[in-house]
């Protein structure tokens, strides 16, 4: 008898301790975690000394091949590869077209999320969607009771933009998410006072980036939160609160966490480490909606990350050119900027080598948090018999952020030139190496996609 690899040398992080042992791995799943000796003989040794031995991230936000992101699955997989993500969760946006990439109505929301799992088959990592409402139609609700029970428990919604929908629709499709056990996940930002504050920049010719933050305050997100939350509450229903950006859209969260059990939220690697500084310096590259905040609201995202009231770290990558965020005024650019291979490096520097989070702490926030919040009990942990998703990962080494290594298709980095220190040295997707040492080294097509549960938050 013998196993396909073994991970030997290594500290093994999980999201309650570190601890010295080896991990063995067996068709692409993990069998065994202790001494080496206790292990049969290995194809492949991997000697991890001196490095962690992590379960893979779980990005349950990023944008990929949809409205708002260039990446193909295979161009955003191996960024994700090389940056440590073994799973991540996008979106199946009802109504949008792929090939006219356009909003026309042709798909419904079952159909959207049959496009995503047929154009990620080039995916080099695992994947799932979260169903995204796009339409106050009765059609999307009677789609709600097909597609949560059957692998798609998430579903989002906009408070903002084209794709917005009012509180009366929400309230209605929360009031189905409770039946369904489901989770809404919601954009929140109060439409009318953002759009209101950009025509006022209109008007006043306030075009330079560094008027953008003014456009979206803090205020408007917070009120859509509380919005969201309340309803969420009233209807029993679960509620994920994504892109936290804000002392005041975080409290909201906090507030309504009595017993844990319908509310949690995540906040982004650019809230924990970029303030609004960065359109002065950056321009319209790093333009997010939210946009980046105070330092104060930075200090806030890790108080409520460490007090639990925001439980997961997540991207938000959306890759977009440089070119096409080359505008004359900031309302005229796309919202958003490409994270995935370096969104974990750069949080891992912030978070452990500057303020001194732990290792456990880090792998519960970037993998285990995400994978039992969205329902995928595989993933997130190295638990014998769950799937072989690990990260090696070397501590101390240090590197600079160059664009040029991009596998995404964008083509620049708002974390450029920045040095960090703690590398992905290895990534392996059930049991498979996929990225080794900053390459590529497994073919498209690896990943797969991930039919999820409903998830149990009562814990």
């Amino acid at each position: 008898m013998s196993v396909d690899t073994v991970i030997d040398g290594g500290t093994l992080v999980t999201a309650e301790r570190t601890y010295e042992g080896a991990l063995a791995i067996d068709d692409g799943t993990i069998v065994g975690v202790g001494a080496v000796d206790q292990f049969p003989d290995a194809d492949q040794v991997v000697d991890a000394t001196g490095k962690y031995v992590m379960p893979g991230v779980v990005d349950p936000h990023v944008h990929v091949a949809d409205p708002f992101s260039i990446d193909s699955y295979e161009s955003a997989s191996k960024a994700a590869a090389l940056g440590g993500t073994t799973t991540v969760i996008g979106f199946a946006f009802q109504g949008w077209n792929p090939d006219t990439e356009a909003f026309d109505g042709s798909y419904s929301l079952p159909e959207a999320i049959e496009s995503v799992r047929t154009r990620g088959a080039d995916s080099l990592v695992d994947f799932g969607v979260h169903g995204a409402l796009t339409e106050e139609t009765d059609e999307g609700l009677e789609d709600l009771a097909e597609v949560v029970p059957n692998g798609v428990p998430s579903i989002k919604m906009f408070t903002a933009y084209e794709v917005g929908l009012s509180n009366g629709f929400m309230h209605r499709v929360f009031q189905r998410l409770a039946d369904l056990d489901g989770v809404g996940v919601l954009h929140t930002e109060d439409d009318s006072v953002c759009e209101a504050l950009t025509e006022a920049c209109k008007r006043e010719g306030k075009g330079d980036p560094v008027h953008y933050p003014r456009s979206r305050p803090d205020y408007a997100e917070a009120m859509a939160a509380d919005d969201a939350v309340r309803m969420a509450l009233e209807t029993g229903a679960k509620y994920y609160g994504i892109h936290t950006s804000c002392r005041k859209s975080a409290e909201v969260l906090a507030a309504a966490r009595e017993d844990g059990s319908q509310v949690r939220g995540e906040t982004c690697v650019h809230f924990t480490t970029l303030d609004e500084s960065v359109y002065e310096d950056q321009g319209t590259l790093p333009l997010f909606a939210p946009p980046m905040r105070t330092p104060d609201d930075i200090e806030a995202m890790f108080e409520h990350l460490q007090t639990g009231s925001l439980d997961v770290v997540s991207t938000d990558h959306c890759a977009y050119t440089e070119e096409s965020k080359q505008v004359d005024n900031w309302w005229d650019s796309p919202f958003g900027a490409n994270l995935l291979q370096t969104g974990f490096p750069v949080f891992h520097d912030e978070a452990v080598n500057e303020r001194g989070l732990s290792y456990p702490t880090l792998v519960r926030l970037v993998a285990t948090a995400p994978a039992q919040t969205f329902g995928l009990p595989e993933k997130g942990t190295l638990t014998p018999g769950t799937d072989a998703d690990v990260i090696v990962f070397d501590p101390d080494a240090s590197y600079t952020i160059d664009a040029s290594d991009n596998e995404s298709k964008a083509d620049f980095s708002i974390f450029e030139g920045r040095e960090v220190t703690g590398r992905v040295e290895k990534t392996f997707v059930r049991g498979t190496l996929v990225a080794d040492d900053g390459e590529i080294v497994a073919d498209p097509g690896h990943g797969r996609f991930v039919e999820r549960v409903e998830p149990d938050w009562s814990a």
